[in-house]
């Protein structure tokens, strides 16, 4: 009698937090919880069928490492597939035409993309772009663009 009541304790321990768990989830739709979450019903299951609470804790915790570990990048890109890069970052990979010859030695270098004029730096530090001459913007640095030419 005892021994079955302290395994419905354990379940209903597990039980718990695995509603907390998914109440923070709910809440914060952050993607933080969700893997231990997941860790928790595992253990909740494996206290209904009466397994050790060490094996409990184990699965518990190999199972939120596991979906951490494996799920959570693909589970990231998915959310954020239809997010739109904003101001600047929508920039990199764009193609820019040179308008004042890009020397980084001489600390000088302008593109036109999309209308604006950008201060421009080669993405190789002794490689010079001419004017007219199509590039690449790489990254972005600053307030500066850098490019390589295409």
């Amino acid at each position: 009698m005892a021994g079955t009541m302290l395994i419905g304790m354990q379940a209903f321990v597990w039980l718990a937090l695995l509603v907390v768990l998914l109440a923070i989830e709910a809440i914060t739709l952050g993607l933080t919880t969700i893997w231990f979450a997941g860790g928790a019903l595992v253990a909740f299951i494996l206290a209904i069928l009466q397994m050790d609470m060490l094996v409990q804790i184990a699965a518990f915790c190999v199972v939120s490492v596991l979906l951490l570990i494996f799920t959570r990048p693909a589970a990231a890109r998915w959310l954020n597939r239809d997010r739109i890069k904003t101001n600047a970052q929508s920039l990199i990979g764009e193609t820019a035409v040179v308008t004042e010859k890009v020397d980084n030695l001489a600390a000088s270098g302008q593109v036109q993309v999309h209308g604006q004029y950008w201060t421009a730096r080669a993405e190789e530090p002794s490689e010079t772009i001419e004017k007219g001459k199509n590039v690449e913007i790489r990254q972005i640095s600053g307030v500066k663009l850098i490019v390589k030419e295409v």
